[in-house]
């Protein structure tokens, strides 16, 4: 009996291995720019799970990208460093001492353990920030946040070459400024800038929400940019859903192909978004 339940499980395995081919042959070569936050973040195995699907990613031909955050590991070290920090419209005002800490985090501790648990798969992860080659040259979002930039400009070459070579470039949500400060982005707003700059075919979003819903409730696994735009006017898009679906909008309309807001949460999430008619979140559209 045991036998007989193996085999059934091999014959789904193979079925769906032949079912994913039209997927794979659609993403060859394509580039995906996945942001990476929320539960899995904290979590060693969800971490390992993510880690082996960015590497199996690369090992079909897609050239991933992995832009990550890391907000609860930064206030977990100012808490410890003993530095206050203060909000204004819910955004973290970023002083330079702030900025330290930020920058300290994200390219350290962060950056590498997400490089670290992709190596342990068998992918070639190599850790990042937007200053690396000037990948990522911001402007003060607002000054009365500090330093805390906006995207001005996108230089995506050092990540072609990455390409070239198979190896998958991991990237913390920092920015140079025009005289040489460092800026902290919004991971999502780093995210859509680097996949517009790549005119990626697919920017992924992970989040700890099913997706974006509808008046009733229910998520939506498809929209267009036009009735994104309605329902954030009628109040139906709200709170933290909006940074989400404007980074989105951003990209569709600078040259990404889409944008979806994924479940995180669902175990091999990016796959079932990717290679599936299943997928795992809300599909936004130019």
């Amino acid at each position: 009996m045991k036998t007989r339940d193996m085999t059934r499980d091999y014959i789904a395995t193979a079925r769906t291995l032949s079912e994913a081919l039209p997927y794979l042959q659609r993403y060859d070569e394509a580039i995906v720019v996945i942001k990476f936050g929320g539960h899995a973040m904290g979590d060693d195995a969800a971490m390992a799970s993510f880690a082996r699907d960015v590497v199996l990613l690369r090992q079909v031909g897609v050239n991933p990208v992995v832009v990550h955050g890391g907000g609860p590991m930064i206030n977990e070290m100012l808490a410890k460093l003993g530095v206050q920090s203060e909000f204004v419209g819910g955004k973290r005002v970023t002083d330079a001492a702030t900025v330290e800490v930020v920058e300290m985090v994200l390219s350290g501790t962060v950056n590498k353990r997400i490089v670290q648990a992709i190596n342990a798969q068998g992918g070639r992860g190599v850790g990042l920030s937007g200053k690396d080659a000037n990948l990522m040259v911001c402007d003060p979002a607002d000054p009365k946040l500090g330093f805390v930039g906006e995207p001005v400009e996108v230089t995506p070459d050092v990540l072609h070459g990455l390409f070239k070579d198979n190896i998958i470039p991991v990237i913390a949500p920092l920015g140079t400024g025009r005289d040489g400060e460092t800026f902290n982005v919004n991971g999502d707003t780093a995210a859509g800038a680097i996949a517009a700059a790549l005119k990626a075919d697919r920017l992924l979003l992970l989040t700890d929400v099913e997706g974006v819903k509808d008046t009733s409730g229910q998520v939506l696994t498809e929209l267009t940019a036009a009735e994104v735009e309605m329902m954030t006017a009628d109040g139906t898009i709200a709170g933290g859903m909006i940074p989400k679906t404007e980074t989105a909008l951003h990209a569709v309309r600078n040259g990404v192909r889409a944008c979806t807001i994924v479940d995180g949460r669902v175990a091999n999430a990016v796959l079932l978004e990717l290679f599936t008619d299943h997928g795992a979140g809300s599909m936004i559209r130019a």
